[in-house]
């Protein structure tokens, strides 16, 4: 078998199967639509159909965005607003939407999208966060998602420092003490912040302008991000340190994680127990990263002095929260992005992008106060109609289904490789650069990577990250995080009836949470195959498996003995955590081993401790995929 490397470009590029599927897609001919066809002699690279309308589209605007937002999308767009709408209200007026405008209280169900009758083309969630917008009926239904991250970042970090001061003074207790008819000077002496340490706890561009601010005032900054640059910490002079340095050494703690498996409930008994006596903590990030139950009783142990919250595990909370109500709690409903310059602006240049796609609408741009937005808009204007993709959209565009049918298992494979591959990295510099190669018979013109490529992206960072990744955004998010990923295939002898023959991911210039996932050239390593259509794990550094990437994966290096398989068995059947796949791959009889084990269920951390305990095994580690 013979094989040869070849490096390839990572500019998009549509097949000519996309291109043909995009020409041909039925669409709405309720303003009367002209589809016009790509011209070959184009240049290659991003193309979207142009289409011609006889009228203006039609935006529900269903939470408030305040008058000058409406006003500028009256200029572009018939706009219905329609408030407090209820699910049965909203999917009666759908029918007769081409847009959605949402924040966070409304739910943009599957029921409203099937009501929509395939006319709804976009959801936009003015904000972050779209745990109430269904991604999966959307991109089933062809609708596109599309989040306004950005123009949140600076009015979120300037409320986190709102609370800071307020908490560290006592304003909000002392201002409902003046207007009681009180004079209590002496009951709200607060403290002073220069010189004290604040622990930024999620170093992304919320957590770099607090830190910013927070320098501003004199305070020594420290932050933990497993996955934030090193470089661009120490530019703005903080220091970032491990999780557990950061909380027991802060004086004040400010969260901007976002809300995954692995930082939900971070904030619990077990990590207040390791705290500073008397620390004082900011949340406005995501209300499920505390566990509030154990903040109340770190409350009123004195473990933590005050608290500052934005955000809650159930917003609203009800109103007898014993966190909400507490002494030493200052509590605002959800205000992080309440600015009236991020309410206004910050989802018009997103539908701009969508829709000047899609409609022949000269969009006048009026000169407004807010100058910087009124260029953001105008660029976004011209982007739309040069054909660029929107950098914000959150939900993949419709994939052909003759490609789709061929590649999914091998897109299931992609993104598990590259969930298994950052859980991997220990934390540090973080990921920078990932090679991946494609071991094929194809001809590289025959093999349309960029599905595999974007779902190894969301593989890498959804796990760390409040980010949705698709085929839409996954080059720009890995370039936004500073991530470079370039790809190689290998050409094999033999049929091309298969697509693939395997996929391989490698981050560099990092270390590792399992010391034997480094491959002799010092890079993590995994490499998958599809075996009857389902994703296999097949190598883990230099090391040789086979287990299934159903469910979950325990990998163990160990001195390879009679015995191993069956008392790790044994204690992962104690706990009636089912085993479904057990391999191990070793160097030689008797030599350095390493056993990948696949479960159902996610053990439980004493029972892995235990696996930890058995003598032979040198090191392990759970990945949950």
């Amino acid at each position: 078998m013979a094989a040869a490397a070849s490096s390839t470009s990572l500019k998009p590029s549509p097949s000519p199967t996309t291109a043909s599927w995009m020409r041909n897609r039925s669409l709405s001919t309720t303003f009367g639509v002209t589809a016009l066809s790509f011209r070959h002699s184009e240049p290659r690279g991003r193309r979207f159909i142009v289409l011609s309308m006889d009228a203006k589209p039609t935006i529900l605007v269903a939470e408030k965005l305040g008058e000058a937002g409406v006003k500028l999308l009256k200029d572009f767009a018939n706009v219905d607003c329609s408030y407090n709408l209820s699910p049965e209200e909203l999917c009666t007026k759908i029918s007769l939407c081409d847009a959605l405008i949402v924040r966070s209280g409304t739910k943009v169900s599957r029921e409203v999208f099937e009501s929509s009758g395939g006319r709804l083309k976009v959801v936009g969630r003015a904000g972050v966060g779209i745990d109430n917008v269904d991604l999966a009926a959307a991109t089933e239904h062809g609708c596109l998602v599309v989040n306004a991250p950005t123009a949140n970042t600076i009015a979120a970090a300037e409320h986190g420092i709102a609370l800071l001061t307020a908490m560290a003074r006592n304003i909000a207790q002392a201002d409902a003490s003046v207007k009681a008819g009180k004079w209590e000077r002496n009951k709200y002496v607060g403290v002073s912040l220069v010189g004290k340490t604040l622990a930024v706890m999620g170093f992304g561009k919320v957590g770099t302008e607090v830190a910013r601010r927070a320098k501003g005032l004199g305070m020594h900054v420290i932050a933990h991000d497993p996955y934030a640059p090193a470089d661009r910490a120490r530019a703005i002079g903080v220091e970032l340190v491990s999780f557990d340095e950061a909380i027991s050494s802060a004086d004040f703690i400010s969260l901007h994680m976002p809300l995954t498996p692995s930082t939900s409930k971070i904030l619990n008994a077990e990590n207040f127990a390791k705290m500073k006596k008397g620390v004082r903590i900011v949340n406005v990030a995501r209300g499920g990263v505390i566990d509030e139950e154990a903040l109340v009783k770190a409350l009123d142990s004195g473990i933590v002095a005050q608290a500052a919250l934005d955000v809650f595990t159930v917003e609203p909370p009800p109103k007898d929260s014993k966190l909400v109500q507490h002494v030493n709690v200052t509590a605002t409903p959800h205000l992080g992005a309440s600015t009236m310059e991020a309410q206004v602006y910050r989802t018009l240049h997103l539908f701009f992008c969508m829709f000047s796609t899609c409609y022949h609408v000269k969009i006048n741009v009026q000169t407004h106060k807010q100058e910087g937005v009124a260029v953001e808009i105008a660029e976004a204007v011209v982007g739309a109609l040069k054909g660029e993709l929107a950098a914000t959209a959150v939900n993949a565009p419709m994939v052909p289904s003759e490609v789709l049918t061929e590649l999914k298992p091998f897109v299931s494979l992609a993104e598990k490789l590259g969930r298994l591959a950052v859980q991997l990295v220990a934390g540090g510099s973080g990921v920078k650069s990932v090679k991946v190669t494609y071991a094929s018979a194809r001809a590289p013109d025959d093999l349309d990577t960029r599905l595999l490529r974007a779902m190894i992206t969301k593989g890498l960072i959804e796990p760390i990250s409040s980010v949705f990744v698709n085929l839409v955004n996954a080059d720009f998010t890995a370039k936004q995080r500073g991530i470079r990923i370039t790809e190689e295939r290998i050409v094999l002898d033999g049929s091309p009836e298969s697509p693939l023959e395997f996929i391989q991911v490698q981050i560099a210039n990092v270390e590792s949470k399992f010391a034997s996932a480094i491959s002799d050239s010092g890079e993590i390593k995994v490499e998958g195959r599809v075996k009857d259509g389902i994703p296999h794990l097949t190598r883990v550094g230099s090391f040789e498996v086979d287990v299934s990437l159903e469910g979950s994966i325990i990998l163990c290096r160990q001195v390879d003995q009679p015995g191993m398989i069956g008392k790790v068995g044994s204690i992962l059947g104690e706990e009636n955590v089912n085993v479904s796949f057990m391999s191990v791959g070793r160097i030689a009889p008797r030599k350095q081993a390493v056993m990948a084990i696949g479960v159902d269920e996610e053990p439980s951390k004493k029972s892995l401790k235990r696996i930890g305990e058995i003598p032979s095994i040198e090191d392990f580690v759970y990945l949950n995929l």
